[in-house]
């Protein structure tokens, strides 16, 4: 367990989950433990929960309750949203248009789906890490039955323009006369950026619970209502029969609270972190040579911050925070075991030798600016250090969760 003085610049990664985010799951673990299927009493109360909690998510997204469906987590929300909407539309067309710099979640399962005879277009984003609407309208062919673009990266931080893609999208769509299903993944913009999906414009939306002070193993798809889609999961009926299994009443009803409560202070989370980040922009370009900051100056997280060293790894970087009782990244969790550079950077047009230096440092509510000063002066004197070192190499660890 970290000590009482151990700062987490982290969040990217996951969140602590919010106490009253807990307490309201507790009781769901052991008093009220039915089966939302059953039709006694116990079961009956564990339905109203469920529903309860759709009723939640629905409010913050704007959307139908029935178009909201419980999942295990972000990965799984945007799997089931790919997987379903380009088999469902497979008849019709084999074209799948993405980005260069989505999470693992989108860029493995479109190449599965690459497996199974589809065509996956990986388009280009500019230096910042953005895609631009132009560019998602001119690779739509008469073939395209589905567009996935990131709402914020999770490694550089850079927010798309998703309502202007999804407006690309659908006027192509009429262009052509046909069906083009427009999903995001969003799992990194709960805290800090708007999910009406009405304004959005999307016809799918993936979230995940533990990015917002929820607990891990919860997620979100919306599905707008209309959208072509066969389940990933087969089973029982649950979730209108798009997603079998025995709902995690707890998980559903903590993870609701948690979106409830992360819209509610959007504006006064972003603000917070905003002006940390910024803090730690400025510090670091200004003391640290032979640094780059990676990701959009202004269009970016509130809370991301990524930047490149010259002439030292990462992973060095973050032992030597570790041991001074700070947590960061070099990007991405579920790649923090690969010794490969990101692939975002790459995408970016960074080296190899440069995106291997890679720094993460994503903030959250309880982040001070104490903290931030802590970490400046150690990361200073840290990558000074490195310098003077032989090049390191050190074997990775075992692949962490999504992020």
């Amino acid at each position: 367990m970290p000590s009482q003085g151990y700062i987490y610049l982290d969040h990217a990664a996951t969140t602590p989950t919010d106490p009253a985010v807990l307490e309201a799951m507790l009781p769901y673990f052991s008093q009220m433990y039915g089966n939302p299927s059953s039709i006694h009493t116990a079961g009956q109360e564990a339905r109203r929960a469920l529903d309860d909690a759709r009723e939640r998510v629905a409010r913050v997204l704007h959307c139908r309750t029935s178009e909201v469906i419980f999942t295990s987590g972000g990965t799984e929300s945007d799997n089931a949203a790919i997987h379903g909407a380009a088999t469902a539309l497979q008849e019709t067309g084999n074209h799948v248009i993405t980005t260069s710099v989505e999470h693992h979640a989108v860029l493995h399962t479109c190449q599965y789906l690459e497996n199974l005879g589809f065509e996956v277009s990986y388009l280009p984003v500019d230096r910042f890490g953005m895609m631009h609407p132009e560019t998602v309208y001119r690779a739509i062919t008469e073939r395209t039955t589905l567009v996935t673009v990131m709402y914020a990266n999770n490694e550089i931080g850079t927010v798309n323009p998703i309502a202007e893609i999804a407006q690309a999208v659908k006027q192509r769509a009429q262009e052509l006369e046909r069906t083009i299903v427009m999903h995001t993944d969003a799992v990194q913009a709960a805290s800090f950026l708007g999910l009406n999906v009405r304004s959005l414009g999307v016809d799918m939306l993936s979230l995940s619970g533990h990015k917002f002070y929820g607990p891990k193993g919860t997620g979100v798809l919306y599905i707008r209502r209309g959208t072509p889609f066969l389940p990933l999961i087969f089973g029982g009926g649950q979730e209108r029969e798009r997603r079998a299994g025995t709902e995690n009443i707890a998980g559903i009803v903590g993870q609701a609270l948690a979106l409830e409560l992360a819209d509610g202070q959007r504006q006064q989370s972003s603000q917070h972190c905003a002006k940390l980040r910024d803090q730690i922009i400025a510090q670091v370009l200004e003391n640290i040579p032979g640094c780059q900051l990676n990701g959009h100056p202004t269009q970016r997280l509130p809370n991301n911050v990524n930047f490149s060293f010259e002439g030292v790894q990462g992973e060095p970087i973050l032992l030597g925070l570790d041991l001074a009782g700070i947590a960061a990244s070099s990007g991405s969790a579920c790649s923090s075991g690969s010794l490969e550079p990101s692939h975002v950077l790459l995408a970016l047009g960074q080296t190899a030798e440069l995106a291997r230096g890679s720094l993460r440092i994503t903030l959250g509510r309880s982040n001070t600016e104490e903290q931030v000063e802590r970490m400046l002066e150690v990361l200073g004197k840290l990558v000074a250090q490195l310098r003077q070192m032989p090049t390191l190499t050190t074997a990775g660890a075992a692949a962490q969760p999504r992020s």
